[in-house]
């Protein structure tokens, strides 16, 4: 929060000034001085909560654009992102789906398109004869309709891993036939969209808009008419295959089209959608420690992808391994990463990882502080969500200050 932040900064540059105090007098002022500040800021607090007029929303975390508040941030992506219209909905295309999670924002010089039922029916009948690879999506280009259940649904394959799907697809094949139709596979999206897309209770989207238009997915899965069935091994490689195209085109990306990509710029991938309050210290830590000159490989990369979309195992093998709440050290890191993912991490990125994380310089790094960034890097930035009112304004400036607070006494000890 950037008015927060300003105030922890003076705070801090006012503590590690020994002679402020000393002018001031005696240091035994600041405690009733705080103190003040607080009772201060209850009565502005009770002021607006009697008066219930709450002028001013802050965010956690700066935003650059203003969300419209009744609509998700998923919501807001996608609506940004999609660049068609079909019976006053927006849809995105497959290439729209890709910019959406290796780009922020889309600069849209063209208003949306609108299109006829001749031409949805030509993408559904191309769809429904595509054959399935790691390019799909980007084979099908412009000529598709993704419908924004299903953009929630794709975004979940990119962030889980397999096993969880397994689960899943076992869930609605009650038979246990191995393959699921059509309807199936409508109410699994449904459930994806329930869990994903919590807005808060004046949200005016409809909750099934979209679903009842055939979209190039549908076409892709269940045939043109939507009469065939889904199998398993199918299913279990379209998640393999968009998991793989994405990983592929963000190497692409920021390897500037290389077949290697640069510590330095592993590194910005890795910050790429995150907000933390560290990553100046991120940053100075690449500058200071990460020698020029050094790569690393797509296979490295996609095992680093890996291991991002099991977080949740690899924080419990962290707990499992490791003392509570005590930063790790790269031998017990790289443990709980072969426990989480059955693979292993290159010397090279977790050497990386750790000289840009590694804040103390002690070898060690913050486990919860890294899920965290890795949690913002993985959800690409739809994660935060913002605080509105006097209370959540507070809890901001309260974190802030108390951890300026906690720095500046830190580095020059305590003036009390």
């Amino acid at each position: 929060m950037a008015v927060s932040s300003r105030v922890a900064a003076v705070f801090r540059a006012f503590v590690k000034r020994p002679r402020a105090l000393g002018v001031l007098g005696l240091p035994r002022a600041v405690g009733p001085g705080i103190l003040g500040c607080l009772v201060g800021t209850g009565v502005i607090y009770y002021h607006y909560a009697n008066s219930r007029a709450l002028p001013f929303a802050v965010h956690a975390q700066e935003q650059k654009d203003t969300a419209v508040p009744h609509l998700s941030a998923r919501r807001i992506r996608f609506n940004q992102f999609a660049s068609m219209m079909y019976e006053q909905e927006p849809y995105m295309t497959p290439r729209d789906f890709l910019y959406s999670v290796m780009l922020e924002n889309v600069d849209r010089k063209l208003q949306k398109k609108v299109l006829t039922k001749e031409e949805v029916d030509k993408m559904l009948t191309s769809a429904s004869k595509t054959q399935a690879g790691n390019d799909l999506f980007r084979s099908f280009g412009d000529d598709g309709l993704i419908s924004y259940t299903e953009y929630l649904f794709l975004l979940t394959i990119l962030t889980k891993p397999h096993t969880g799907f397994r689960i899943a697809f076992k869930m609605l094949d009650v038979d246990g036939n191995e393959h699921v139709d059509k309807k199936e596979f409508l109410k699994l999206k449904k459930i994806i969209r329930k869990r994903k897309d919590k807005v808060p209770k004046d949200n005016t989207d409809r909750p099934d808009e979209g679903d009842g238009v055939n979209t190039t997915l549908q076409a892709f899965f269940f045939g043109r008419n939507g009469t065939n069935k889904l199998q398993y091994k199918d299913f279990h490689r379209f998640m393999e295959d968009l998991q793989a195209e994405v990983q592929e085109m963000e190497f692409l990306q920021f390897s500037k089209g290389m077949e290697t990509m640069r510590r330095e710029d592993f590194a910005e991938w890795l910050l790429h959608y995150t907000n933390e309050e560290d990553n100046e210290a991120y940053w100075e830590n690449m500058r200071k420690r990460i020698p020029a000159g050094e790569s690393i490989t797509f296979d490295e990369f996609k095992a680093f992808c890996l291991f991002t979309n099991n977080l949740e195992d690899f924080a419990f093998s962290v707990k499992m391994i490791s003392e509570a709440n005590r930063p790790i050290g790269m031998i017990q890191f790289k443990r709980a990463v072969r426990i989480a993912t059955g693979h292993d991490l290159s010397e090279n990125v977790l050497d990386t990882v750790f000289k840009i994380f590694d804040l103390d310089g002690d070898n060690c790094l913050s486990h919860k502080e890294f899920i965290g960034v890795m949690e913002d890097r993985v959800l690409r930035g739809l994660k935060v969500q913002p605080q509105y009112g006097i209370s959540g304004y507070w809890k901001c400036v309260k974190r802030e200050t108390l951890k300026g607070a906690q720095e500046a006494l830190r580095e020059t000890g305590s003036p009390f």
